[in-house]
C-alpha cells in the first residue's frame, strides 16, 4: 500500500503557468517552463541551484538535446538554446501566419521530437476553436504535421514498446491512443483510451500534462481540479487520486536518483478571486512514496 507524500518543493518558483517538467538524468536536474514569464527553469536536485534562460514572448516546452543545450517551444517556433550563453537558434516554425502558440512537448524513443499547438487563449482553458496540431520534428529538422483540428495540444506519452502513443487534446477532455510506428515516425488508428465524464469538471478537470510510469499507468495533471489522477489506460478506470493545494495544476513527470518521485508544476497565471486565496499556486511541488516508479525520458538528437 502507498503512502504519498506531498511537499512544496519549490514555492511559487513560477510567476505565472509552470509546465512541462522534464527530468535529465546525466545532470539529475528537472526542467521546466514559466510560459507567460518566457523562462525555462532548470533546479540541480543535488545542490538545491537554480538557473534559468529568459526569451521574448512564451516558453511552452524544454527538453535536453544529445548534442548540449535545450530545445525549446518559443511563441511558434521549436528553437535550440545553448544553456550557459542562451545562443538561440531556430530549427523550426509551425502554424505560420496564425496568432496559435507552441504547447506541451516530448521526445520519443529514436529521439524525434513531437509538440503541439494551440489556439490564442483569452481565459486559461478556453481557446477559439480547435485550430492548433501536433507536429513531429525529425533530427534533420524537418516538420511533419500529424493530426490537425486539435484545440489545445497537450500531454503526450508512449508505452515501453513503442506501439502505442497517448496524447490529450484538453478541451475535449480526452486521452487518446494511437498505434505507433516508430521508424517510421507515424501514428494511426486514434481512439479514445480515457474520457472524463461531463459531469465531473470539478473532480476532474481539464486533462492537461501527463506520463506513463514503467507499469503503463497513466498519470494527468488535472487543470482547474487541484489534483493529479491515475489511471489505467486499458480500461479507463482511475487508479489514484493525489490533491494539491492549488486550483491549475499543469504537468506531471517522475524522476530523482531512483525515478520514484513525481514532480508535479502549477499555475497562478490569471487566476480569479472567485477561486480564493492560494498562496502556493505557480509551485512545483514533489511527491514520494507512490510505490511506483517512472521511466527516464529521452533527448532530442536534432
Amino acid at each position: 500500500m502507498s503512502n504519498p507524500k506531498i511537499e512544496t518543493l519549490l514555492p511559487t518558483v513560477y510567476a505565472t503557468c509552470g509546465e512541462g517538467p522534464h527530468w535529465d538524468v546525466a545532470s539529475q536536474s528537472l526542467y521546466s517552463v514559466d510560459i507567460q514569464e518566457g523562462t525555462a527553469l532548470r533546479w540541480e536536485a543535488d545542490t538545491g541551484k537554480k538557473s534559468k534562460i529568459k526569451l521574448d514572448g512564451t516558453v511552452s516546452f524544454v527538453v535536453p538535446c544529445d548534442r548540449g543545450g535545450v530545445v525549446v517551444g518559443h511563441n511558434r517556433n521549436i528553437s535550440h538554446v545553448d544553456w550557459d550563453t542562451q545562443a538561440t537558434t531556430v530549427l523550426g516554425e509551425v502554424d505560420k501566419g496564425t496568432t496559435n502558440r507552441l504547447n506541451d512537448a516530448k521526445a520519443d524513443a529514436s529521439g524525434r521530437l513531437w509538440a503541439g499547438t494551440m489556439g490564442l487563449e483569452a481565459v486559461p482553458g478556453q481557446v477559439a476553436g480547435p485550430v492548433g496540431a501536433l507536429y513531429s520534428m525529425s533530427h534533420d529538422h524537418k516538420l511533419t504535421n500529424q493530426l490537425g483540428n486539435i484545440s489545445i495540444s497537450n500531454g503526450l506519452d508512449w508505452t515501453d514498446d513503442n506501439s502505442v502513443m497517448f496524447y490529450i487534446d484538453s478541451v475535449p477532455r480526452k486521452v487518446y491512443a494511437f498505434d505507433f510506428d516508430l521508424a517510421a515516425g507515424t501514428i494511426s488508428n486514434q481512439r479514445t483510451a480515457i474520457e472524463f465524464a461531463p459531469d465531473s469538471l470539478s473532480t476532474y478537470g481539464l486533462p492537461d500534462g501527463m506520463c506513463l510510469d514503467a507499469q503503463g499507468k497513466i498519470w494527468v495533471a488535472c487543470f482547474s481540479a487541484s489534483c493529479v489522477h491515475c489511471f489505467d489506460p486499458e480500461t479507463g478506470k482511475t487508479l489514484q487520486t493525489l490533491k494539491f493545494p492549488a486550483t491549475n495544476i499543469t504537468s506531471v513527470c517522475f524522476g530523482g536518483k531512483n525515478l520514484d518521485e513525481l514532480f508535479v508544476t502549477s499555475s497562478q497565471y490569471n487566476l480569479q478571486p472567485s477561486q480564493g486565496d492560494q498562496p502556493l499556486a505557480g509551485s512545483l511541488f514533489r511527491v514520494t512514496g507512490l510505490g511506483v516508479k517512472g521511466r527516464a525520458p529521452y533527448n532530442y538528437k536534432g
